[in-house]
């Protein structure tokens, strides 16, 4: 690797460090108004401001111009980055292992929400901020804000990382200037996120758990500061209902609500978006009568629960409510599905997304229509476009990626002797970005029983999810180095 590329990355990630370090403010902010001893997670912040300050100034005058092979790699190396500055202030403050605060960390960035607390409840007020902030930073992308951030500073190479990091078939954008687009998804993002808090604090909930829950919903992240997490809030139904609408909203594409501002209802109306809430609504209807015939509740109960675990879990974001393992298999088989879906693309969900599985039922039908009629020129369109062949191999090699990463960490897991159903769920749960799975690391369980190494393993695993394959495995092909 040559000395410019060094400094393209180092000039970037002392960008996105800094950026990082005055969000973490908000969390100090919170110590010192709950009045606890927030003065050495301050102190930790002033010094990597320091630190990241020092080296951008060293290269201030240096013009950077990311090539691709560049923005993928600042973007691996800042997630790492991202699990060492969200881990070293609950190492401070809870007394747990620097490997499960990276943990929790990756977890918090990623989105996944899978935790290594028992008792949340007893957490100071600012961690709990703490893990709610890398939801929501994490969930729109904490490189893309890094893309707006940096255009503004220098406007070059900017498309390069909004590519690493976007996630979906293909990149899009409303405005002539990558910056311009990410900093309004940003708008949108933080509105949202305003009017869930204000919903929930008008429904009963406290201001800070109101905000907290906002951003782990908007995020589609799933930290909570209740032990039960959502479940804390069974006797009002309103609050579900609420989040379960907003989560809903998260994982619909941030585009198609950017273009709502623009009085353009064309998001909304694709081919993803129709799929995805038929989907929803199927399986939250099943999930719902499961319930309702299980446990005999009544049926606005069930469908409040039924609903709301669906959503939780299609749009990965993993709050819990009921213990859903307790209404018998079927509904973990309807949960089980809601786990491989994922949301849509241009979301804070994680998962395959929708728009992949349209594209390989499609491909499919088209290869059985070949077979019946050899000769005739036949293609697969989407929302009236016609998908290039591209499109579909990239689809198709994340479909392999996304099963063989699932299969290499579910194999690993159980050569380690746990049993199969946690070794599935959590491959899944972590991939996927999702948290709860099954078995012992199941809705009201959590991850704090793994071993040190396998936390690390799960945290790589959690990364990859996030960066959906590609971005990582890239790291590992002999042509991606040649020209460093």
């Amino acid at each position: 690797m040559d000395k410019l590329s060094i400094k393209n990355i180092l000039k970037f990630i002392s960008i996105t460090q800094m950026a990082l370090s005055l969000f973490f403010l908000l969390p100090v902010a919170v110590g010192y108004i709950y009045k606890e001893n927030a003065n050495n997670f301050l102190i930790f912040v002033i010094l990597s401001l320091v630190f990241s300050s020092s080296i951008y100034f060293a290269l201030r005058n240096h013009k950077v111009e990311l090539n691709v092979k560049e923005g993928i790699l600042a973007v691996n190396l800042v997630w790492i980055l991202l699990g060492f500055m969200g881990a070293f202030p609950l190492f401070l403050y809870t007394d747990i292992p620097l490997s499960s605060g990276f943990f929790e960390a990756i977890s918090g960035f990623t989105t996944t929400g899978a935790t290594v607390y028992a008792d949340i409840e007893s957490l100071p007020k600012m961690i709990l901020m703490l893990r709610s902030l890398t939801h929501w930073l994490g969930g729109m992308g904490i490189i893309v804000l890094g893309v707006g951030l940096f255009s503004i500073i220098n406007p070059s190479g900017s498309l390069a990382l909004f590519k690493a990091e976007s996630t979906g078939i293909k990149t899009e954008k409303l405005t002539p200037k990558i910056k311009d687009t990410a900093l309004r998804l940003w708008g949108v993002y933080a509105l949202i996120t305003l009017l869930d808090a204000i919903a929930l604090h008008l429904e009963g909930m406290n201001i800070f758990d109101a905000l907290n829950h906002a951003f782990s919903t908007i995020s589609t992240g799933g930290f909570s500061t209740k032990n039960a997490s959502l479940g804390y809030f069974n006797d009002n139904s309103i609050i579900i209902w609420t989040t379960t609408v907003f989560m809903i909203i998260s994982g619909m594409n941030f585009l198609a609500h950017l273009r709502f501002f623009y009085n353009d209802m064309s998001g909304y109306e694709s081919e993803e978006n129709i799929w995805y809430i038929k989907i929803f609504v199927i399986l939250g209807f099943a999930l719902s009568l499961i319930h309702y015939e299980t446990t005999g509740d009544s049926l606005y109960f069930s469908m409040t629960h039924g609903f709301f675990t669906i959503a939780s879990i299609l749009t990965t974001t993993g709050f819990v409510t009921l213990n859903y393992e307790n209404w018998g298999h079927l509904a973990v088989v309807v949960v089980f599905l809601a786990m491989f879906i994922g949301g849509n693309t241009g979301s804070t969900a994680g998962g395959m997304k929708v728009v992949r599985y349209i594209v390989l039922l499609k491909s499919l039908a088209l290869e059985i229509k070949k077979i019946l009629h050899p000769n005739a020129m036949l293609s697969i369109f989407l929302n009236g476009n016609k998908v290039k062949e591209n499109v579909l191999s990239a689809t198709a090699g994340f479909f392999m990626l996304f099963v063989i990463s699932n299969a290499i960490l579910t194999l690993y897991l159980y050569a380690r002797g746990y049993d199969a159903l946690t070794s599935v769920s959590a491959a899944i749960a972590c991939i996927g970005n999702i948290g709860p799975g099954f078995g012992h690391v199941g809705p009201v369980d959590n991850y704090a029983f793994f071993s040190w190494y396998d936390k690390i393993i799960l945290s790589i695993f959690m990364i990859i999810g996030r960066l959906e394959f590609y971005t990582v495995v890239l790291l590992f092909s002999r042509n991606f180095w040649k020209k460093f």
